[in-house]
């Protein structure tokens, strides 16, 4: 059975170390000031297609990510733990965009490499929470969507069967394929790397990359193909410039404040009526509720 699955995956800033140079002047995340990471809920629908793989001889795992050339180390992590290939999508007119020109571009990206059965991402990254651009992508592809997953139960030729984690329960749902999924942060966590792997595949490199270590690529492309990882702009993927970047970005962040959270003396409190009418009072006098 040919099972091809394409996995969205994002690098993004790690949010854990946040500081006064994080954002812009135009509301952007600046990228460069913060450590970059795989985005963790990314990770958990990697392991998802890699169970696939598992389970269906002859699945196919393909990496696809947006962001700046040095993007291309998430697709190696994917590679490293089973992945087959990755395709980053890089390109200055990509700069800015917000969910909706994300996903066109994405989108745009996915039906070149058509044909494929299953889509799959992590429910939402770390640097925006908006659980929007995996959905927008499944609409414009026309797919039908499952989101929050945590298990792909099942699969074959016609059809996928996979568990939702809702807030008050689980639900398992079937599928048409090709589908796209979300994958729930309670889904299992990525398996490691292969220690095999890292050592076939820690040269893949894309052409920005070997560029800037001035290294001669076709000899090596020529020789070794399957280190390459290929690199799309606007011109390959034919997308429309005027829905990307920030003139394609309906978003725009206003204004932006840094949040300063002090510790302050501790104050103990009972259940006791008295307690929390004290309670209370001290939230709504330091304007936190009320």
């Amino acid at each position: 059975m040919s099972f091809r699955i394409i996995v969205l995956a994002k690098q993004v800033p790690d949010t854990r170390n946040v500081g006064k140079d994080a954002m812009k002047a135009d509301g952007t995340v600046n990228r460069a000031a913060l450590p970059a990471i795989f985005n963790p809920e990314d990770l958990h629908a990697l392991e998802q297609a890699l169970r696939i793989k598992d389970k269906v001889p002859g699945a196919e795992i393909i990496l696809l990510t947006m962001g700046p050339p040095r993007a291309a180390e998430i697709i190696r992590e994917a590679i490293y733990r089973g992945a087959d290939k990755g395709y980053l999508l890089t390109d200055r007119k990509f700069a800015g965009s917000d969910t909706l020109a994300t996903s066109y571009a994405l989108s745009m990206a996915i039906r070149k490499m058509a044909p494929y059965h299953l889509l799959i991402c992590g429910r939402q990254a770390i640097d925006g929470d908006t659980a929007q651009v995996g959905p927008q992508v499944a609409e414009k592809l026309g797919l039908p969507q499952i989101t929050y997953a945590e298990e792909v139960i099942a699969v074959n030729e016609q059809e996928m069967t996979i568990k939702r984690r809702l807030e008050r329960g689980v639900e398992v749902v079937v599928s048409s394929i090709p589908c796209a999924i979300t994958v729930h942060s309670s889904a299992p966590p990525c398996r490691p790397r292969h220690a095999k792997r890292v050592m076939i595949y820690k040269h893949a490199r894309t052409v920005s990359e070997l560029q800037d270590e001035t290294k001669d690529y076709t000899e090596m492309y020529t020789t070794r193909p399957y280190l390459r990882i290929d690199e799309w702009s606007v011109d390959d993927i034919q997308a429309d410039t005027t829905m990307l970047g920030l003139g394609g970005s309906p978003t725009k962040v206003k204004k932006i404040e840094n949040v300063v959270v002090q510790k302050k003396d501790g104050l103990e409190l009972t259940a006791s009526d008295k307690d929390i009418e004290l309670m209370m009072k001290e939230l709504i006098n330091a304007h936190i509720i009320g």
